[in-house]
This record gives structure tokens, sequence and C-alpha cells, in this order.
């Protein structure tokens, strides 16, 4: 049989459990949560760097800008020894050519003419034996002579000719300064003023280019006939 210092031992313990069942829990504090541990462990994997201290994150090099930058020196050191290797062959391949180009114009100013001369070469033979004929002969065979040297004389036209080389046409034509020089006047009715009417040297053109102009005699009207005589000196 329980006595009254019993019943008050009880009666404060059962007070002293409700007064823990009744007290609320404190404002902000949560329980363990797995859904909420999960979400901080995702945040930890997306950004590593997150739970590091502030200095350290700072001081960790960003390698892959260091590597990107380090890439594009590298394409553009080598970029630029291309760039070197081409210009030294460009160099080479322009001294080269203007090497080329030299001898190539020494070689023309020696040999261009070879072709014209030995193709000459045929005429001098022949004017050769003309005179040694004559010689032999001598001068009693004048006929042979003159065959001699008009058979040499037609063949260096067609020497000229076969060089591109053409005779300018003066007599009977009109007077033209550019391929004509006029070394004297004369009064002629006959033909119209200053028509050639003599040519006393013949001029030659090699590819329509002027080697040496004709010199000729240009004709006047006869009113302007002075009183010193029928022919002039002209230039």
């Amino acid at each position: 049989m329980s006595g009254p210092a019993d019943q008050d031992r009880r009666g404060n313990h059962a007070a002293s459990r409700r007064g823990e069942t009744d007290e609320e829990p404190s404002v902000g504090s949560l329980g363990p949560s797995p859904e909420l541990e999960e979400a901080l462990r995702e945040a930890a994997a997306a950004v590593p760097d997150l739970g590091r201290p502030r200095e350290a994150r700072e001081a960790q090099p960003e390698a892959p800008v260091e590597e990107a930058e380090e890439g594009e020196a590298a394409r553009l050191r080598a970029e630029l020894a291309a760039a070197q290797d081409r210009l030294l062959r460009m160099q080479a391949d322009f001294d080269n050519f203007r090497k080329r180009a030299l001898r190539d114009r020494e070689e023309v100013l020696h040999y261009g003419p070879q072709n014209l001369v030995k193709d000459l070469l045929a005429v001098v033979d022949n004017l050769g034996r003309a005179i040694v004929h004559a010689r032999q002969s001598e001068g009693g065979d004048l006929q042979g002579l003159l065959q001699g040297v008009d058979l040499a004389w037609k063949g260096l036209e067609a020497v000229l000719s076969k060089h591109n080389v053409r005779e300018i046409e003066a007599l009977g034509r009109p007077f033209n300064p550019a391929i004509h020089e006029a070394m004297a006047q004369v009064a002629d009715a006959s033909v119209a003023p200053n028509t050639v009417v003599e040519v006393l040297q013949k001029g030659y053109q090699l590819f329509g280019r002027l080697i040496r102009p004709a010199r000729v005699v240009v004709a006047r009207a006869p009113e302007a006939e002075g009183a010193g005589g029928e022919a002039s000196s002209g230039s």
C-alpha cells in the first residue's frame, strides 16, 4: 500500500513527462530529410569548388583557358613559320628568274643576229665566187661578173625579206616625213607637189619599225621656182 510520498513522486514524474511532450519545437530547426541531403549532394557535384575556401578557388589556375590560349599560340607560330618559308621560297624563285632573264638578255644581245648572219653567208659566198671569176678572166668576162653580182643581190633581198626587213616604198608616193628624208626639191609639173620623184638611198623597216628612212628628192610646183635654178636644197 503506497503512502502519500509515493503518490507525490508519481505525480511529479507524470507532470515531467507531460512537459516534455507538450513542449513546442524551436522555430527553424528541421529534422534530417533524404530529399534535402540528395539536393545538397547534387549541388556540390555541380559546383565542385563551392565547398572550398575562397582563397583556394581564386588561386586555382583556369586550366582549360590556358590550354586553349597555348593551342592558339602554337597554331599562330606554325602559320608564321609557314609564311616565312613561303617568303624565302618566293625570294629564291625571283632571284633565279632574275638571273635567268639576265642570261637570256645577254644571249639575245650577243647571238640574236645569228640566223641573219647564217643566211647572209650564202650571199657572201656567191659574191665572192663572182669576184674570183672576174679576176681569173682578167676583166674579160664582164657579163659573168654582172650575173654573179646580180645573183648575190637577189639572194640578199631574199634574206632580208625572210627576216622581215622590208624596203620602204618611196618613188611616186607622197612625201612622208615619218619614213622619208627629203634631200632636195625640184620643180616638176608632171606630178603633184610633195611627190617623191627620185630615191637617192633606199629605206628599210624591220617588223614595221623604221630602221633607215629613204632619202628622196621631192617635187614642188613650178610657180615656186626661184631665180637661182630649178633645184634647191631641202632638209
